[in-house]
């Protein structure tokens, strides 16, 4: 590289890392019965990372889903009775307008002198027995409107019940949320696993970036967003695009990695340089250089000439 290149890049080492996360249960409590990968090895999303012993979820799975049928059941003994009723309240209805139509009849017969006073009663008491007979039903139709709105609710109340069910049992099976490798395997099989403890600790290879560190008399000169190029020992001669995406606020000591005394006294910011990596070839540790370039104009950099920082 000639001197002149050097004068508008600036060199800073450091060691690539990925993007981290910690994946465990959620919800349940049980023993791990299937632990299917070691430390190192590849997965790709959706991959089952564990399996919890799920007998106890799936036997609440069983009682719910009786429990949906047993509601269910009863929703249907209510429509049916009130599908009964209603048929009741029909013939009621008929038999009282036949029953009104008699009475008239008998009140016209007896003001005509053509039939008994106690005819004419008889008919209209049982007019009015068919008026009782009709309310009472009624009645019986609204109560079983009522058990079929309770019904309805109660059935809502089983499945959603049964949902959480299923939720829970799902719970007990723990899946990659990305493609990645794993860094570190924290648990065994036969462990019982709370909520939260971690499981696995997944890489994302897809996203890794570089940790770095500048002086103060060069943090002036980089910028957010500042291109770079990253190359490694292991890989001579390869390079990787990449781009600032994280200069610190407050500075620090110059990481115990730095072998002399004098070097680590040196307060230093620490940067992040975010890397093209789609062939998996960096890893987490492994150490590498990044040129930046000085020279390239950053459109999201402060107005004002001021590199943007974070905390």
């Amino acid at each position: 590289m000639n001197e002149a290149a050097l004068l508008d890049s600036l060199l800073v080492s450091g060691n690539i890392e990925a993007h981290q996360s910690l994946v465990s249960f959620r919800d349940v409590t049980s023993r791990i019965t299937e632990l299917p990968f070691d430390e190192g090895q590849w997965v790709e999303q959706g991959t089952v990372l564990a399996r919890l012993d799920d007998s106890n979820y799936r036997q609440q799975v069983a009682v719910d889903e009786s429990a949906v049928r047993s509601q269910q059941e009863q929703l249907g003994s209510a429509r049916q009775s009130l599908e009964a009723t209603e048929h009741t309240v029909a013939n009621d209805e008929a038999d009282f307008a036949q029953k009104s139509i008699d009475n008239q009849r008998y009140q016209q017969l007896w003001a005509e002198g053509a039939t008994s006073t106690q005819s004419r009663d008889l008919a209209e008491t049982a007019m009015k027995q068919s008026v009782a007979a009709l309310e009472r039903d009624k009645s019986l139709v609204a109560v079983a409107q009522e058990n079929i709105a309770t019904g309805e609710a109660n059935v809502v109340n089983a499945q959603e019940t049964l949902r959480l069910a299923n939720l829970m049992l799902g719970y007990t099976v723990l899946r990659a949320p990305f493609s990645g490798v794993i860094l570190v395997r924290q648990t065994e099989l036969g462990e019982v696993m709370q909520p939260g403890t971690p499981v696995v600790t997944l890489a994302d290879l897809d996203h890794v970036w570089l940790r770095a560190y500048v002086s103060e008399t060069d943090l002036g000169k980089i910028r957010w967003g500042q291109a770079a190029t990253i190359t490694t020992d292991t890989y001579p001669g390869k390079k990787y695009p990449g781009r600032i995406s994280f200069i610190s606020s407050s500075a620090e000591f110059t990481p115990k990695s730095v072998e002399t005394h004098q070097e680590r006294v040196t307060l230093v910011y620490r940067i992040k340089i975010d890397v093209g990596n789609p062939n998996h070839e960096l890893k987490p540790g492994m150490p590498a250089d990044a040129l930046i370039q000085l020279g390239q104009s950053n459109e999201q950099g402060g107005s004002d000439g001021q590199p943007i920082i974070g905390h």
